[in-house]
């Protein structure tokens, strides 16, 4: 029983050639380039795209665009309170987004009130 011959469990060394890896990447990256092709090609996919940028963070854990017709972006607030806080905010909020987008394309802003949505 002598000899040396590759114990149980041992795989013996594959001469092929080897393959390089690479450091492993951010998941953030993998994920921007899947969502990147799941958005819409519409104004409400391009305002989604922009919208915790053009609103801030505090703002866009309390509404989400939901709906946009002909240049109306309805917005869904937690509260009616975030409702009312987002209507006063309009102008600014309209200006930050179409600047984001590079274009016109929100003309005006509508609020409402879905506190399961989230």
């Amino acid at each position: 029983m002598g000899g040396c011959s590759p114990g149980r469990g041992r795989r013996e060394r594959d001469t092929g050639p080897r393959v390089r890896r690479r450091a492993p990447r951010p998941v953030r990256l993998a994920l921007e380039r899947v969502t990147s092709r799941l958005q819409p090609p519409s104004v409400l996919g391009e305002i989604q795209r922009v919208w915790e940028q053009a609103v801030g963070p505090a703002v866009a854990a309390e509404a989400r665009p939901t709906a946009e017709r002909d240049g109306v972006l309805t917005v869904s607030c937690r509260s009616a309170v975030w409702g009312q806080e987002l209507e006063l905010m309009a102008p600014q909020l309209i200006e930050q987004i179409n600047q984001r987008m590079g274009a016109r394309r929100v003309r005006s802003l509508r609020c409402r009130t879905t506190p399961g949505a989230f």
